[in-house]
């Protein structure tokens, strides 16, 4: 399924670029869509900010938002997504952040709990999901939506 979303992804980015801001999935969205030929085209890069350190510094995700709200949030999610695409100079961004488990978080968040961020010149925001299953089964789902929603914006 990752493949058909990514080759979709693709064809609706011609003439655009990508950039990816993952934490949960650890790079999963680029690679999968660099396992579809002709990803150089659209894809400009990822960045996998696992910790909280490297959202602040590289993406530029605001101190407070990770203090207050955690980084498992919608505001941390669309930061991410603005901090890449002006990073990597790309026309879209997408952003994963959430718990693939085994635990969930401080600040009251289960497992399956995710936000994915999407920036372009237009807009951005986050969505919040709840997803299923032991920590690749989220992952995956994470990475699935995540493409989805570059298809549903492009």
């Amino acid at each position: 399924m990752k493949t058909k979303l990514s080759a979709d992804v693709l064809k609706a980015l011609e003439g655009k670029t990508l950039a990816t801001a993952e934490s949960l999935t650890g790079g999963g969205i680029g690679n999968a869509i660099t396992s579809v030929s002709g990803a150089s085209k659209v894809y400009v890069g990822g960045i996998v900010s696992y910790v909280n350190r490297v959202k602040r510094d590289l993406l530029g995700v605001p101190e407070e938002y990770l203090e207050q709200l955690g980084p498992v949030s919608a505001p941390v999610a669309k930061a991410m997504a603005v901090g890449v695409r002006k990073a990597l100079d790309a026309d879209v961004a997408v952003s994963v952040t959430g718990l693939a488990g085994p635990d969930g978080d401080e600040f009251g968040h289960r497992v399956g709990t995710v936000f994915i961020g999407y920036a372009d010149a237009h807009t951005a925001f986050a969505r919040e999901y709840r997803f299923e299953g032991d920590r690749a089964q989220v992952r995956e789902q994470t990475a699935c939506a995540a493409l989805a929603l570059i298809l549903e914006r492009n």
